[in-house]
């Protein structure tokens, strides 16, 4: 992919629900190049169009892409005050957008992208935020969704420049392979910063017995993390393009989110 998509990808439409369009207006909002290791990687990137430099918070990606979703999700946080930027870290194995259903997504693409890959893509994402003198790396945070959210903690582990990171829904434990050999449960005494983990009680995919695992896990490390569960709430309350969309869990989780990141030095 030299290019992001336009649109929401096929896999989700037609599109269903209270479809939220945050205008670009008082904005610099987007398609970028980012450089990485072996060329250029299209990303999303919205700001404020005055001022800075920009705290900088990382948009991880749901397996769909970096569609028209993920792109107002930056904007809403420009909107915030921040520099927000979504790689689209699936370009170098295929785009996603043009596939008609999730089993082949994963199949023909998330299946084959490596978690090593994604973090030195999201590494370069955040390089490419502070060289462009809009962006402030000393304030970085991170959030992501479904496939995202697993990375949020992920990258939480891996990163010491991370000041805090907020994951939607992602999963914490699952079938480890040679690409994927970990999963939250597995760093949750290896984060270099707190993570705030966003679930619905009622995730068909993520068991509420996984969710006391990592709790319990957090809790032996010592870490500052935690997990906010909204009762009788599916997965992907927040994609408000889908039939799961729940508005009130959504704004409750955007508003922690804010706070979050503005108590542990993104703001």
């Amino acid at each position: 992919m030299t290019a992001l998509a336009a649109g929401f990808a096929l896999a989700v439409r037609p599109v269903f629900g209270e479809v939220i369009t945050t205008e670009a207006t008082g904005l610099t909002a987007g398609e970028v190049k980012i450089p990485v290791a072996d060329g250029e990687m299209p990303g999303y990137r919205a700001m404020p169009e005055k001022g800075g430099a920009f705290p900088v918070v990382l948009v991880v990606q749901e397996i769909f892409g970096v569609h028209e979703h993920i792109k107002d999700l930056c904007r809403r946080l420009a909107k915030a005050g921040y520099l927000a930027v979504a790689p689209e870290l699936f370009a170098r194995q295929g785009d996603v957008s043009k596939m008609p259903d999730t089993q082949e997504i994963f199949s023909k693409v998330v299946s084959k992208v490596s978690d090593a890959q994604v973090m030195a893509d999201l590494d370069a994402a955040a390089d490419w935020a502070g060289r462009s003198g809009k962006g402030d790396i000393n304030r970085l945070g991170i959030t992501g969704f479904c496939w995202g959210g697993r990375i949020v903690w992920l990258y939480a582990a891996h990163s010491p420049r991370l000041k805090a990171g907020v994951a939607w829904y992602g999963r914490l434990v699952g079938e480890k392979t040679e690409l994927q050999p970990q999963f939250p449960i597995d760093v949750a005494a290896k984060l270099k910063a707190p993570v705030l983990g966003l679930y619905g009680g009622a995730d068909q995919g993520i068991p509420m017995e996984t969710i006391e695992r990592m709790r319990q896990s957090l809790k032996a490390a010592g870490s500052p993390s935690e997990i906010v569960v909204y009762p009788d709430t599916p997965h992907g309350f927040n994609a408000d393009y889908r039939p799961s969309y729940r508005k009130e869990a959504a704004q409750d989780g955007w508003k922690r989110m804010l706070a979050w990141f503005k108590k542990y030095g993104v703001a």
